[in-house]
This record gives structure tokens, sequence and C-alpha cells, in this order.
């Protein structure tokens, strides 16, 4: 990316010119180059620069990304609004829009619409498909293998290689007729002329990435010339310079720190697996014992731990690329015909495919299984990876069963429920990172529908988790309990159904009801809440509040720097407990 980063800027007039990254990893010699500089350093850091590109951090990123994809319909609406006069609060009117996209992200529903709305509208728009053969992972499907075709043949490099040095040579008057010429040959050696060109763009390259003469030329040939959609194929190695990167390349995307000399990224020791790797290993445990099971990831195999389901079941393991989409209504198919299918995204990712949850899914009734990954606060991605809404916009689905997995034994049962349910859709969430370091019963039954647990028995108040916040509430227990005040614990296990039995004894038994989720307003607390209301419980003076994620976006930071913005670690759970009982100081006692 850099050389092709120091070419845009070289030609193109940012920030006037509208450069516009697709999902922003690929930004950082950007930022480099744009006034951020001095402060790369803080990438990713509580307070520094975003890893993406954010438009509150600089004028020189007209668009937000951070999910792939959008870049084209982005770019396309800059351009649109400049045809028609629009005047940017930034002050620095629009010029040319250019959309960065890589061979990945262009596999994508939503690109595939914009380069259709771009090619039908014929205006002045600039496409830079950055093809490296890897986006996450190796691309999957047509388009991949497509492109691959346009630039695997040595017959049509070198034929077009030669038109385009004979056009050269060519007076004016005769640049015309051997422009066709080229058309001709290039027709000749594909057979027909490419994708873009039919979808209305005119179609430059492929060329080398790394080459800089080449690209500044074509750049600004394109630039002096272009009165419609250019579509300019470059082909980039991925990592290139850096052999660490090179030989390893699907590891460069979201690292640790790591040793510049070797490559080598440094994690935090553990002896708790990964809630990722637990969830893998159940699903092939459950795999094993039944040949209905199937799993579904959009390009992140790695990321949702199916590449070892891959390895052990390649028949029955699908990614199906940058699709959220459509692996939602593929899993829903394969479940009415039959099949037990494990749809594993992020939470956030999932969002994408919503209206395929409520259609093909849910009014359906069909029993897709979502493995919900990257549940709650992520850290360095900051607002746009958090899983902070798959609880609030699931549990209002009738017929859906919703779970969270408190501890990483608990997530092996809820994958084991989830394999044996065949009443309707069921999802479970679970987040980025370690576990807590429990023990796994990996033969434990699944679980009883809507039942919850009470794991610390005590009067007064009780806090009723959902998820992975039982720890923290565990630990503000114990804190309380130095305080005099010995709060009953229970972990809720499902937002829907509801346990109403011992959410009702709860309220009952108890002055004060706190719920505690990693998700936002409108989730678990809010059905809570609802269910009280309506039974009346309110009516005989319990103390209920709801601790859920802040009602805003919150910026990057460490996981444990963010639970305690949002006041959902133990310190601050402690804290919202004495709040409600009206205690302000209390001497600790045994």
């Amino acid at each position: 990316m850099v050389e092709l980063t120091v070419a845009l800027h070289a030609v193109f007039d940012t920030p006037r010119d509208r450069l516009i990254w697709d999902v922003g990893h690929q930004a950082y010699p950007h930022k480099i180059l744009t006034g951020r500089r001095d402060r790369i350093r803080t990438l990713r850091q509580k307070g520094g620069l975003s890893g993406f590109t954010k438009r509150s951090e600089s004028v020189y990123d007209p668009f937000g990304a951070a999910h792939s994809s959008t870049s084209v319909s982005a770019a396309l609406g800059y351009a649109a609004a400049r045809d028609l006069g629009g005047e940017p609060a930034d002050g620095h009117g629009i010029g040319d829009c250019i959309a960065v996209i890589g061979d990945g992200a262009i596999s994508a529903g939503q690109a595939y619409e914009a380069l259709n709305n771009a090619g039908h509208w014929g205006g002045r728009l600039f496409v830079i498909l950055n093809d490296n053969e890897m986006s996450i992972a190796p691309p999957v499907g047509a388009m991949s293998a497509y492109l691959s075709r346009l630039y695997a043949g040595a017959p049509f490099q070198d034929l077009k290689a030669a038109a385009k040095a004979a056009a050269h040579l060519l007076p004016p008057p005769l640049r015309e007729g051997a422009r066709r010429a080229k058309d001709a040959l290039k027709h000749l050696a594909i057979g027909h002329g490419t994708l873009f060109d039919e979808l209305g763009f005119s179609y430059v390259g492929p060329i080398d990435g790394h080459d800089m003469d080449s690209l500044l030329a074509v750049l600004r040939t394109v630039r002096a010339r272009a009165d419609g959609p250019v579509l300019i194929h470059v082909l980039t190695k991925k990592g290139k310079g850096y052999a660490p990167a090179e030989r390893a390349r699907d590891k460069g995307h979201g690292v640790n720190r790591f040793d510049v000399v070797t490559g080598e990224q440094v994690k935090a020791p553990s002896n708790a697996p990964s809630y990722t790797a637990v969830f893998a290993e159940a699903l092939i445990r459950a795999a094993a014992r039944d040949p209905r099971i199937v799993a579904v990831t959009a390009a992140m195999p790695d990321g949702t731990g199916l590449s070892k389901f891959a390895e052990r079941f390649p028949g029955r393991c699908f990614d199906v690329g940058i699709a959220e989409q459509h692996a939602v209504t593929f899993c829903a198919a394969m479940a009415a015909g039959g099949l037990r299918p494990f749809c594993a995204i992020y939470s956030t990712f999932l969002q994408r495919g919503y209206d395929q949850v409520v259609h093909d899914v849910a009014i359906q009734g069909l029993p897709v299984r979502f493995a919900i990954d990257r549940a709650g606060l992520v850290g360095a991605d900051g607002a746009t990876h958090a899983g902070a809404f798959d609880v609030a916009y699931l549990s209002n689905l009738p017929g859906f069963t919703v779970m969270a997995a408190a501890d990483e034994a608990e997530l092996a049962r809820m994958v084991a429920t989830a394999a044996a349910h065949d009443a309707g859709p069921i999802a479970f969430r679970f987040p980025r990172g370690e576990g807590v370091g429990v023990e796994i019963d990996w033969d434990a039954p699944p679980l009883e529908i809507g039942r919850g647990r009470v794991v610390r028995e005590g009067s007064g108040v009780a806090l009723l988790s959902y998820g992975t916040r039982l720890g923290a509430a565990l630990q503000a227990a114990e804190a309380l309990a130095a305080r005099g005040i010995r709060p009953t614990v229970a972990d809720a296990r499902f937002a829907k159904p509801l346990d109403r039995d011992l959410i009702l004894h709860l309220a009952a038994t108890h002055e004060a009801l706190l719920t505690i989720e990693e998700g936002a307003v409108g989730g678990f607390g809010s059905h809570v809440a609802h269910l009280l209301a309506e039974e009346g419980v309110f009516d005989g003076g319990l103390k209920f509040r709801s601790l859920t994620l802040p009602d805003r976006f919150q910026e990057q930071a460490s996981p444990a720097e963010m639970h305690a913005e949002a006041g959902l670690d133990a310190a601050g759970i402690e804290a919202r407990v004495l709040t409600l009982l009206g205690v302000t100081a209390i001497s600790r006692r045994a």
C-alpha cells in the first residue's frame, strides 16, 4: 500500500479531491502523509489515532470506514454531491472522488451495487482496485477467480503491452484506431470485455502497484482524460518489503505489539483458552456426533475459529466471503433442507445481515444457530467493531432463543444446547479474548431453555448478570460483603426466553435488583424491566436498575479501561449498588 498511497497523494489534490479508503486498515501510510506522523505511535490506543479512517480525526479522512465494501458507494455519493453543487462543511469543496478497495472487499454485495449504480450514472469517478489476493483471509468466490484470470495469462499481458507501446508511437490522429486495435486484441486474448467494462467503467490494468513510474503515469493520464467512471486494477503484494509480513500475510490484520526484527507478535501469557477456541472445539465435538451440523463464516475463518473446523470437516464448512446477508439466507435454506447450520459471525458484522435474520430466519422459524463472536467491547478497534447491539436486535424477534455465556464452560454447554435445538432460531454470544480459566466439561448436557442459575446466595440486593460480566459481579459482591452487604448473584443465561421464575423470585425476596450486561440499552435489562412492570412488581417498591453500556459510542481503549468507563467493572457495579441503597459510608466489617 505504501507506493500506491504516495502515488495517489502525488497526483490528486487532497483534501479537495476526496480519497476514500475501504475498511481503513490500509490507511496508515495515508495518515503519516496527512499530518499525523507525530501521533502514529498512538494508533489504536486510548486517546490516540483510530485504527480506521475517521472524519473527526482529519479533514483528509472524508468518510469513516471500518466495515468493508463501502468506499465505492461513498465516493459515488461525494461525486453526486459535487455535480449538484454540494458544499461540504470542511470548506474544501469537492474535486475528484477516488475509492480504494481491495479484491476481498469488492466481492461484497454493496460493492457490486455501487459499481452498477456508478456505471449507469456515468459521471467522473475513480475506483482503485488494490488486488493482492489477500484480505483478512485468502478471498474466495468467483470474483477472486475472475481477477486471477485477468492477469494470469501472459498472452493477454504481452498483447496489451505491445498495443499500448504501438499506440504511443503513432501521431495523434491515428491513436483512436490504435486504441480500437488494442481493444480487439484484448477481446481476442480473453474472449470478452471485462466485467467492469460491461458495468460502464473504463478498465485500466492490471498494473504493478509497486512500480512508481507506472503508477504515476497511469494516474496522471486517467486524471487528465477521464470523463466517466474509471476502474484502475493495481496488483500489489501484501507486506511487500517486510519479510515477516510477506511470509505470513494473514497475520498482518489487527496485530498485537510485535518484534520489528522477527515479526513475532507479543501476547500476554494466559492459562485459559480463548472463547473463540472453545467455541471451535465444542462445535467440532458436536459435529463428530452429528453429521447434520455444518458451519458458515463470512470471510473470517480464523477469527471465528472455523479454520479448525474446516480442517476436520472440509466438506461441511463454508466460507462465503464478505457476504453476511448471503451467509444468513444460505444458512436458512440449509436449515430448511434438514441440516443444522451454525452461522459464525462477529456481532458487529451480523448487523449487515439483519434483514435476512428477520425475514429469512425468524419469520420462517428456521433453526439457524448464530454463534456471535466479539460480543461486547473489543478494545483497540473501538466503536465500529464493538458488539453492543446484538442482544437488543435479536431479543425483540418472536421465536428467537438468545443466550450469553458467562465463562468458557458455559459457552461449551451453549454450543451443545444450540446443536440440539430444532424449535426455531437460537443465538449465543461470547466475547473476544481469553476465558476465565474454569474447567470445561465437554460432556455436560444441554441447558434447559430459559433457565438461569444462582451462583451466590445472599440477601437484600440481587445482582442478575447476563454474559461475561458475571465475574465482575462476583468481585463486586466480595467488596460489598466487606461493607456488610451480601448480595445474591445470579447468572441469567437467557435474554429470551427470560427465566420468569428466577427473576420474580429475586424481585420478591430482595429490596433491590440490578441487571448487568455488556450491551446497549434495549437489551436484557429492558426485557427484565418489562416483565417486572407487567407483573406489577414495581408497585411493591422494588428498587431496580439496569446496568448497560452507555448510550453513546465509546472510543478505543483497552477493554479494562472501556469497562471502567461504562461502569461495568467491579468498582462500577459496587458503586451503583451503594447509590441504589442510599449508602454513602459504611464501616468495613467481616
